[in-house]
């Protein structure tokens, strides 16, 4: 059951974190684009493309904590330093997702942007990028665990 557990957490993480932080680093270029041209239909329409991705892989990618917790559970490493670090680095990006990056993409696409917005934009999705880097890489090493690596 473990390996099962933990190949969906694997599997979702890469399918679902994975489209929406190529998407966000795309995005703040895409707007900068999208505010030289405002009468190109195709810069809008990517700009709206970019962040339905970032909105329904947000959502999707609520699977990977829920198989997360499921198999930390079964392993018994609950309380594990290396995963408690993991889940509130975890939760971090979530919020910058929801609350910084999300809110401004939306203010983009509306048309309410300016420059410095975009750039406010690139640093908060520079943020969540990085805190998800280092998610992977404690999944990866596991201080402590007994893979070897």
């Amino acid at each position: 059951m473990t390996k099962l557990l933990l190949a969906v957490h694997v599997l979702a993480a890469i399918i679902a974190v994975g489209p929406v932080t190529v998407a966000a680093g795309m995005f703040p270029p895409a707007a900068r684009r999208a505010m030289a041209a405002p009468d190109d239909v195709r810069a809008a329409e990517t700009l709206g493309l970019l962040h339905r991705i970032c909105r329904v892989y947000a959502v999707v990618g609520l699977v990977v904590p829920v198989f997360g917790f499921a198999t930390a559970s079964e392993m018994g490493v609950l309380d594990s330093a290396w995963l408690i670090v993991s889940i509130a680095l975890t939760a971090l990006a979530a919020l910058v997702l929801a609350a910084l990056v999300l809110p401004a993409q939306s203010v983009l696409v509306e048309g309410g942007g300016t420059r410095e917005r975009t750039v406010r934009l690139a640093m908060f999705t520079g943020v969540f990028n990085l805190l998800w880097a280092a998610v992977t890489i404690l999944m990866i090493v596991r201080p402590g665990s007994t893979t070897g690596a």
